[in-house]
């Protein structure tokens, strides 16, 4: 399985599992690598560092199914550079989404994780691949990858404006897609014809 994983993909995923592990070890990196809002200690870096640490075996769990998932297969699309090219974009996007949103809360907690670059990719394989089958794990019932992605987002919509689930960046997840839409449709603009 790990050896049939594209280049990109694999050093994203061993990344993600070595941090997680220096988390335990090396506390402080949460306090200097965690996206922190405007006012609460942000650092320019933490537009990409928050995405390698996690808040738990679960989220990590999630999110690297998430990269494996999609992020193979759009590796083997479009290549190692679009896809690194286009997971930082959406990672990058995410937080500076979740920055707006703290800084119009006054929120000061802290954001971490992957799942902003995940959504990203989820949006890009449903755009790439609209009609591909995707199984989710709950419920599992086998939907088309648009309906999929369209279903995650309308969820993270909902819950980020009704509050629900705090504790979860949804509206980072939803900037990751953003950052991902505008990705392909600046690429796919440079590939039309200019008449």
């Amino acid at each position: 399985m790990f050896s049939r994983l594209e280049p990109t993909v694999r050093a994203l995923l061993i990344a993600n599992l070595l941090i997680f592990a220096a988390e335990w070890l090396l506390p402080s990196l949460f306090n200097d690598f965690a996206l922190w809002p405007l006012a609460a200690g942000f650092q320019p870096w933490q537009l990409v560092s928050y995405a390698f640490l996690h808040g738990g075996i679960a989220h990590l769990a999630f999110n690297m199914i998430g990269l494996v998932s999609f992020g193979n297969e759009l590796e083997q699309y479009w290549g190692s550079k679009r896809l690194l090219t286009f997971y930082t974009a959406s990672v990058v996007t995410a937080a500076l989404t979740q920055l707006a949103v703290t800084s119009s809360l006054s929120d000061i907690a802290p954001t971490v994780g992957a799942s902003g670059g995940i959504y990203g990719l989820l949006l890009g394989f449903a755009m790439m691949f609209p009609n591909r089958k995707v199984v989710p794990l709950i419920p599992p019932i086998p939907m088309p990858a648009w309906l999929f992605a369209v279903i995650f987002a309308g969820l993270e919509l909902y819950l980020g404006v009704t509050g629900t689930a705090a504790g979860i960046a949804h509206f980072a997840h939803l900037g990751g897609m953003i950052g991902g839409w505008i990705m392909i449709r600046r690429w796919r603009r440079r590939a039309s014809p200019i008449y």
